[in-house]
C-alpha cells in the first residue's frame, strides 16, 4: 500500500461505498474504514450528518475535507493519485471518459436508485409497483446502450478505470435489490458479463470482496453481502 495519511472511506457493506473500495484498493492506497451501521441508520444521524448533508453513502475523508457522491470521489482519486484510473487532462480520450463516468452517476445509478427506492418517489404500493416496471425497462434500454457503445473502450480493457470501479457494483445490484429476476441476466450482454468476469479476478476486487463478504463472482454471478458487521440494506 501506499502511504497516504488522511483518507478514511465511511461506508457500508455492499453500497456505493463499494466502487470507492475498488478505486483505492486499484491505487494501493493506505486508508481506514468506518463501518456505517444502516440497521441503525448510522447515515442519518449527527455526525455523518456532519460530513455528508444528504445523508447518503460514502463520504471519503481526505486532507481536502470530506467527499461525498461516488463519481466526484472517483474522479478526485484518479486525478489526485493517478493510475491509470482516468485519462490525463491532454488526452483524446478525456472526454469520453468523464461523459462514462457522469452516465454511470447521473443515469445509470440515479435510474437504479428508482428501482430500489421507488418509495422515495412516488406514494402508494400500486404506483410504486408501476414505478418499478417503468424503470426495469429504463435499464434494459440504457444497458443495452452502454454494451453497444464504441467509445466505452475502458470496458474491454484489461487496466482498471474510475468508470469501470464504478460499473462494477451497479452490475451487482439489480440481481440482489431489483426484484424478479427475469428481467435481468448478465448473461444477456455479453459484453458487460466479460467486463464483470475480468473485473472481479483482479486483487484489489478479490480483497474488497474479502472485505465486505460479497462471494467468489460479486459482479458476474453476485450472492447477497454475509458481512461479519454491518448491512448492505
Amino acid at each position: 500500500m501506499m502511504t497516504q495519511p488522511g483518507l478514511r472511506l465511511h461506508y457500508a457493506p455492499d453500497n456505493a461505498s463499494l466502487c470507492v473500495r475498488l478505486a483505492l484498493e486499484e491505487l494501493g492506497l493506505d486508508y481506514e474504514t468506518t463501518l456505517l451501521d444502516r440497521r441503525q441508520k448510522a447515515q442519518k444521524q449527527p455526525a455523518y450528518l456532519a460530513l455528508n448533508p444528504n445523508g447518503l453513502i460514502p463520504v471519503l475523508e481526505t486532507p481536502d475535507g470530506a467527499l461525498y457522491e461516488t463519481g466526484a470521489i472517483l474522479l478526485w482519486l484518479a486525478d489526485r493519485y493517478g493510475g491509470g484510473l482516468m485519462p490525463d487532462v491532454q488526452d483524446n480520450g478525456r472526454g469520453a471518459a468523464l461523459k462514462w463516468l457522469f452516465w454511470l452517476s447521473n443515469t445509470l445509478h440515479a435510474q437504479m436508485r428508482m428501482l430500489f427506492y421507488p418509495e422515495q418517489y412516488i406514494d402508494g404500493d400500486e404506483q410504486g409497483d408501476a414505478l418499478r416496471s417503468h424503470t426495469r425497462t429504463r435499464l434494459r434500454v440504457q444497458l443495452d446502450l452502454l454494451a453497444t457503445a464504441t467509445d466505452a473502450r475502458w470496458l474491454d480493457s484489461t487496466q482498471p478505470s474510475a468508470q469501470g470501479c464504478y460499473l462494477a457494483a451497479l452490475l451487482r445490484w439489480p440481481s440482489l435489490y431489483g426484484g424478479p429476476s427475469d428481467w435481468y441476466q448478465l448473461q444477456d450482454w455479453p459484453r458487460l458479463l466479460a467486463f464483470a468476469q475480468r473485473t472481479e479476478a483482479r486483487p484489489a476486487s478479490l480483497r474488497s470482496a474479502i472485505a465486505e463478504e460479497l462471494g467468489a463472482t460479486p459482479f458476474s454471478a453476485p450472492q447477497p453481502a454475509n458481512p461479519a458487521n454491518g448491512s448492505a440494506i
